[in-house]
């Protein structure tokens, strides 16, 4: 540690609790004017400071309720969020929800922004008491070591972290369009090369083309980690059973889930269970390869259900019309679009490893920050 630097637990510098329970009342959001912050409008943030929140309370809302002052950190402390290390600065004062930490330094002796930036070296799956049920208690949080130097020196650690996150913000947003502007690239020729039809091609509906079945149920408890053969869901692989009940080159569709009507071209022999649908049945004479890329594009998804998990069924997907070539035409498609995918692969990886590379930087600058090792540390 470096010299005139001190370790102190959060909670002797900081009031730390948790939000208020949510009010439940319609009429009490009717015409609000006070923030109240929910974890979702902290997922909008991630990082850095918020002002606005999606719901508003009025007078009669916020009655009995703690209200936390300009500077109060909030972070995720129950649920699936709270894998994600969210952090944010509250720049008004406003209302909390009760799934939400709360931190305030007392700044005579902590700055807030320090504190913000210190709580991202903080990883709350280490904080966590069984990963199966995400939460934090807020007895370990005031455990939580951090180094203090004097207040000027925290604020001169604070200016030069801005300007680096600044910094890398921007060089992060542009790698992020990079990226998908080489996704669009493989998209605009996808569109194009299935916009325009020769005049050999066939319109016909799904149901004309191919029948579909479900797989074959199988229990969560006969999923294995050592398992032969992967298991495919409705999301796509889902673990991997001793057993396969098809093989050989074969159409899976995503059937259940968030990723419904997701379309694969599986060659191995897998076990596919009854969140997705394997084409049974050829009417028509299909490359595989060329069906794949044909089924992606007509987004099947788009015909789900609206309930929270999103089901297609035969019923909603049958009458979708498929533009069709000659066999011999399919395959020249397929080369093509596999040459344009494969540069497109290559342009994102480069891409993805610049995002992977700036994320670490990020890391690297707050370790030197709280060790004291930024260029003219006291």
């Amino acid at each position: 540690m470096k010299k005139n630097w001190v370790m102190k637990k959060l909670g002797e510098i900081c009031d730390i609790g948790a939000g208020n329970y949510a009010p439940q009342k319609k009429e009490l959001f009717e015409k609000g004017i006070y923030p109240f912050f929910r974890t979702s409008d902290i997922g909008k943030i991630r990082f850095g400071c918020i002002e606005v929140s999606a719901d508003r309370l009025n007078d009669n809302g916020i009655k009995k309720l703690h209200l936390y002052k300009k500077g109060t950190i909030l972070f995720p402390k129950s649920g699936a969020s709270t894998f994600l290390n969210h952090r944010v600065l509250m720049n008004t004062d406003g209302y909390v929800s009760s799934h939400l930490a709360t931190l305030k330094a007392n700044n005579d002796i902590l700055d807030d922004r320090y504190l913000l930036y210190f709580l991202l070296t903080v990883d709350s799956r280490n904080l966590m008491q069984d990963q199966n049920y995400p939460s934090l208690r807020l007895s370990d949080i005031k455990e939580i070591n951090i180094v203090l130097p004097m207040l000027p020196e925290q604020q001169r650690i604070v200016s030069i972290l801005d300007d680096a996150f600044t910094a890398i913000a921007r060089a992060k947003e542009n790698a992020e369009k990079n990226l998908q502007n080489a996704r669009e690239i493989f998209n605009t020729y996808l569109q194009f090369i299935f916009g325009n039809p020769g005049d050999a091609w066939e319109e016909k509906t799904i149901e004309k083309c191919f029948k579909v079945r479900s797989g074959d149920f199988l229990p969560a408890r006969e999923m294995k980690k050592d398992g032969e053969f992967y298991v495919y869901g409705g999301n796509g692989i889902a673990g991997k059973h001793d057993k396969y009940n098809l093989a050989g080159d074969n159409i899976i569709i995503g059937r259940v889930g968030a990723k419904c009507g997701n379309v694969r071209l599986i060659k191995d022999k897998v076990w596919v269970t009854d969140n997705a649908f394997y084409i049974s049945e050829y009417i028509e004479t299909f490359n595989l390869q060329f069906l794949e890329y044909l089924l992606n594009l007509r987004e099947l998804r788009n015909t789900a259900n609206q309930a929270a998990q999103p089901v297609i069924s035969y019923t909603t997907i049958k009458d979708i019309k498929l533009a069709i070539p000659p066999v011999s035409e399919q395959l020249d498609i397929v080369i093509k679009l596999d040459a344009v995918s494969t540069e497109t692969k290559k342009l994102e990886s480069i891409y993805q490893t610049k995002l992977a590379n700036l994320d670490e930087l990020k890391k690297s600058i707050l370790h030197k920050a709280f060790n004291g090792e930024l260029s003219g540390a006291n």
